[in-house]
């Protein structure tokens, strides 16, 4: 018998969404369920702080729960160094507290304000005191990839015809167009996030689950019997089957 594994999208800071799909998964599964979370904790929605306290509430109460970690929880971690440090992956100007990637939100959840003509050595000493060590520590544990028979969860996807297990750290929180534009077999079936979608996606040799939470749209739960997979609703189980 196959057991379930279930898995949530890029929740992005958005705690209201979260616990709706929380409750979601325990009405489908029950109040053990066991959870992937795909990445993107923080950033863009406004209670960032608040997502990992509870996915950190979760874990300490022995919840079958298992984090991964993505570009913008990464990006966090970095920034709280004792020197931050700058992710290559951005664009040329684009930095953790750039308008467009939500670090300036994520503070603010935990009272920094960084406004506009602020020192960046005063904001990340600010932030050094205001975020908890335990939260630090929580992003620095989150894993990069998950194996779990015929399924491989990441956050972004991976580098087509690269062994699931040599796999880079880069690809598996950044990658995009080179991996979703690729139609070849990974070797399993990869469930991510990371690149927003109108909907829940399944293209044959990888699932996305990033249906742009970060944007005010749904969070995605979805549910793995297997390669069955089916997403949980308010209204129940609705089968995802591929494009």
């Amino acid at each position: 018998m196959t057991h379930p594994i279930y898995a949530i999208g890029d929740i992005h800071g958005q705690l209201e969404m979260l616990e709706d799909a929380l409750a979601r998964i325990e009405a489908d599964g029950g109040k053990n369920a066991p959870i992937i979370f795909l990445g993107d904790y923080v950033d863009r929605g406004s209670d960032s702080k608040a997502v990992i306290a509870r996915l950190m509430d979760g874990k300490s109460a022995g919840k079958q729960w298992r984090f991964l970690k993505g570009n913008h929880d990464r990006m966090f971690e970095w920034f709280m160094e004792p020197t931050p440090r700058h992710d290559s992956h951005l664009l040329v100007g684009y930095h953790w507290l750039h308008e467009r990637l939500g670090g300036t939100t994520t503070l603010a959840s935990y009272g920094v304000d960084v406004g506009n003509r602020r020192r960046l050595f005063d904001v990340h000493d600010e932030a050094r005191k205001a975020v908890p060590l335990s939260h630090q520590r929580f992003l620095q544990d989150c894993e990069i990839s998950i194996s779990q028979g015929p399924l491989f969860f990441c956050h972004a996807g991976v580098r087509p015809r690269v062994p699931l297990a040599e796999q880079a750290e880069n690809d598996l929180v950044w990658i995009r167009e080179d991996f979703s534009h690729d139609t070849s077999d990974h070797g399993a079936l990869v469930v991510h996030g990371h690149t927003p979608v109108d909907a829940p996606l399944h293209a044959g040799n990888h699932v996305n689950l990033d249906t742009g939470a970060g944007y005010g749209k749904p969070l995605t739960a979805a549910v793995f019997e297997g390669t069955d997979i089916h997403v949980i609703t308010k209204d129940g189980r609705k089968p995802l089957k591929p494009a």
